[in-house]
This record gives structure tokens, sequence and C-alpha cells, in this order.
């Protein structure tokens, strides 16, 4: 069925691959305008390029004269200046930005006691000074950007993204490790973090079911992301799980546990988690990949094609994998815990008679009657 013509600005990146077969499945007649340097095979062939830069206002303004299309998909290029130039282009805008927007997100310390709120929805207050976080700030205006010029457009927040062909592959930092035949890893504070992010199939599912409901999608802006959140540790649990290797977690506090700092992707181990319940109750979304099975997915693609050492995304990511310098780092840890002294309690703490689990309380009736 033609559902009609649709332009997508971007559509060759890790998430605009599965947006745009997703539209061609569904019917769209798909035009997708980008520079020409990251053609995929993946594309459909009956997808029409446009070769442009969408960061020159000038260029996208010139291949857009005299087009029309009945929905433009913006992922890529320079969004507020997209926004101004698409009006009158297409009936319907929708757009994808990112997380950064949400005051605090990049900036825990904005909060006293320090730390994002859990979960943060979308009418949480967004970055309101550059002086709180000037990329968040020109983040925030840009959404206000698009509304302004197309007050019904739906609008997407990406948070990290992972899985085949993402540019900062947070999972490299532990599946290199385990190629390198490494038996253990440091984490901060036990790798407790929970840090949200989204699958690339996820995230273009989120998408669709935007451009899917377009009268529920509508003036409306989406925090996106896979319905779990994982926490570091459970993270380097499943990349070394799907890879079947040992590898054990040494946790050190933050202030230590220098070779952690890439995967936490902050200089905090606060927690980063969005609340995406108007993703899912407005939209109908649910994850096409579950969290746990997206990085095994995701671990055993980066085994099976290894970045480069010193390629472009280990610079990215900021690991030099200097494995002589965390042995030395985990020997010393090691080194000042056996030092530590016993220090004996006159009633030893215990974990509260509320809790009732494993190693808790005991059952006040040795038997259960229904």
């Amino acid at each position: 069925m033609d559902v009609g013509a649709a332009l997508v600005i971007g559509g060759t990146g890790p998430t605009g691959i599965h947006i745009v077969r997703g539209m061609v499945e569904r019917g769209w007649r798909v035009t997708i305008l980008h520079r020409g340097t990251h053609e995929r095979p993946e594309t459909p062939d009956e997808v029409v390029h446009l070769h442009a830069d969408p960061y020159d206002a000038d260029a996208l303004a010139a291949v857009l004269d005299g087009r029309r299309f009945d929905l433009v998909v913006a992922m890529y290029g320079r969004l507020r200046r997209i926004a101004e130039l698409t009006v009158g282009v297409a009936d319907r805008f929708v757009s994808v930005g990112g997380v950064p927007a949400i005051r605090g997100w990049m900036n825990p310390w904005l909060f006293e006691p320090e730390g994002l709120p859990v979960p943060v929805d979308e009418s949480a207050p967004t970055v309101a000074e550059p002086a709180e976080d000037e990329k968040g700030y020109r983040v925030a205006r840009t959404e206000e950007v698009v509304f302004r010029h197309h007050p019904d457009a739906a609008h997407f927040r990406y948070p990290y993204a992972y899985g085949p062909l993402q540019v900062v592959p947070r999972e490299w930092s532990i599946v290199r490790r385990i190629l390198d035949g490494r038996r253990r890893i440091v984490v901060a504070d036990d790798g407790l973090t929970l840090h949200h992010h989204g699958y690339t199939e996820n995230l273009a599912h989120a998408v669709l079911c935007g451009i899917d409901r377009p009268d529920d999608a509508a003036g409306h802006v989406f925090n996106c992301g896979d319905e779990e959140v994982l926490s570091t540790r459970q993270v380097v649990e499943l990349v070394a799980a799907a890879l079947g290797h040992e590898l054990e977690i040494v946790s050190m506090p933050h202030e230590l546990a220098t070779p952690a700092r890439p995967l936490l992707a902050q200089p905090a181990t606060t927690h980063r988690v969005l609340d995406t319940s108007l993703l899912r109750q407005r939209l109908g979304y649910r994850d096409v990949v579950p969290a746990r099975q997206a990085v095994a997915l995701t671990a055993r693609w980066l085994a099976e094609h290894p970045i480069a050492p010193g390629a472009p995304e280990e610079h990215v990511l900021t690991d030099p994998f200097d494995y002589e310098a965390e042995d030395r780092l985990i020997d010393a840890w090691r080194a000042a815990l056996a030092a530590m002294p016993a220090v004996a309690f006159a009633r030893e703490p215990g974990v509260g008679l509320a809790y009732s689990g494993p190693g808790g309380r005991p059952r006040t009736q040795p038997t259960f009657v229904e």
C-alpha cells in the first residue's frame, strides 16, 4: 500500500537503516538525503538518494527547492536549520534529538544532593542556561525551534545507542579485553550505576511507532530507550557470557577506578534513567529486542567485526587498554584491602528486620500453611 512520499534526512546510520527499511516495508516511497559517503548495502534498492550536506543550509535549501513530501524524518544534520527549511515542504515532521536537553543529564551537580532525579520524564526541566551545560542548552533550544516551525511535530530523544555500526561502541571496552585474553576488568562502585541506553533496532522502532500513529505523536517529545535499564556490572556480565569468557569484576571506589571511566561515560557514578512510559502508553512501544539479548547480540557482532587498535572508535571511547597500568592498580588495591585491620563491633550491624530474603530475618513459622 502506498502510504505517501517521505524524505529521510540521514537514513544510513545505525538506527536510520532500520527506520528506512521499516518505512519501505510499510509502503512509504522513501527518499534519503545524505552526503553519500556512507552508502549501506542494507538500504533497499527502491530508495531514492539525494546527495547534499545536511549541515550546509545553502546546499540543503538548493536540494529541497521545488520538492514536496508527505513526511520529513530529520535525524542527521543541523536540526534547527532543517526545521526552518522544511516549512511547506512536508505535511508532517518527525525529528530525532538527544537526551542532553534534560537538565542534569550531563551535569548531575546541578542537583543537591548530587544526582539527576530517577527516572526523568518529558516534563522534566530542560537546560535553561549555557552555564549549566553548553551542549545541553543548544539541544534544548533546538527542540523549541522544531516546534516553533512545526507545531505538530513528533520529536524523539535518543539516549546513547548501542548495536552494530555504532560509532561509540560502549561494549568494545569489554569485548576487546576478552579478545585480548584479559581475565579482570575494573568497575566503579561495584558497577551499580544505571545508565539508560537504546539498542539501535529499538530506537528505530520508537520512531516508526510515531510515524505509524501520527495523531497520537503530534506535538509531543518522547524519551526513547530500552525498557530495561542495565547496570554497568550487568552489561559486563552479559558480554562475558555471550562470548563464553570468565571475566573477574574488580570493584573499586570511583575515585580510584580510572579504567572504568569509558564504561561510565560520565565523571560520576550517579544514575541516568529515563521514564519512557509516554512512548509506551501513547504510541504502543515495546522493545523489538530485549536489552539483555541486545547486549549479547552486540557483543558477538563486535567480536566478529573487531575494531582496529587505535581506530577512531577507540579514540572516541578514550580507553587506552593499558593493561600493565590496570594490573598495577588492581594489585595495589588488593594490597590495600589486605592491609585493612579487622574491626569488631559490639553488636554486628544487620540489614534490617524488614528484610525477609535470603540471610535475613528467620521465619516465625517453620512451615507455610495455605
